[in-house]
């Protein structure tokens, strides 16, 4: 059978030199495998110690004795830590309980305070952060014996129910009228917006803000 002429064509010359090129480069899935371990080995050797980890810590207060203004008294606490709340001192610290933990993430308004005549919940104000600042809390309110308006109003239109969110409310109407003592229905419903009560004794709670207004301007 008649075979072509380019089927026997030589082969044609390898050039040695670039063979050895072509090896110097080529690596093993092995070899690559070795050579990352040995990397990691040795960024494991030269992890720093606990000291040098120390020294690269942020630097700040950990822990501190804060002097409080609350109520009208300077309360000084001892050994408070940095990310200890507001709330956290008043309760656990210096047994005002008046302010309640109910969401503890400024939802609710159980934990509400006046913090220099303005209200604010307590449960996401750092203590630290409040340290020569008037604080008032729901027990602040009376004076001694005597309610405030805002209390008696309360009391006198039965304006709860299961008593855990009405610190906040109280302290909230009473922030109100020191600022306006004859406010509006949808300027006491604005006041108190920032708390809820789950019992839904909203009606009564309007009702006592306005006979407190009414009080406090000397009309009953």
């Amino acid at each position: 059978m008649a075979t072509r002429k380019d089927d026997h064509r030589p082969d044609p010359p390898t050039d040695s030199t670039d063979e050895q090129k072509t090896d110097r480069y080529q690596v093993s899935r092995r070899g690559f495998l070795k050579g990352v371990g040995g990397g990691a080995v040795t960024a494991a050797v030269v992890k720093p110690t606990a000291a040098k980890a120390q020294e690269m810590m942020p630097k700040g207060v950990s822990a501190a004795s804060i002097t409080l203004n609350v109520n009208g008294e300077t309360r000084v606490v001892p050994n408070v830590e940095a990310r200890a709340t507001l709330l956290d001192v008043l309760r656990n610290r210096l047994d005002l309980t008046g302010a309640k933990p109910v969401c503890q993430r400024a939802s609710c308004g159980g934990c509400t305070v006046m913090v220099d005549g303005k209200t604010g919940y307590s449960c996401s104000m750092l203590a630290m952060d409040t340290e020569g600042r008037h604080i008032t809390s729901v027990e602040g309110l009376a004076k001694g014996d005597t309610l405030h308006p805002v209390q008696e109003a309360f009391v006198e239109h039965d304006a709860l129910m299961c008593g855990f969110c009405t610190p906040g409310f109280v302290v909230s109407v009473a922030s109100l009228l020191e600022h306006n003592q004859d406010p509006s229905l949808d300027e006491i419903k604005h006041a108190i917006s920032g708390n809820i009560c789950r019992c839904g004794t909203y009606t009564r709670i309007f009702e006592a803000a306005q006979t407190a207004a009414k009080k406090m301007r000397g009309g009953m």
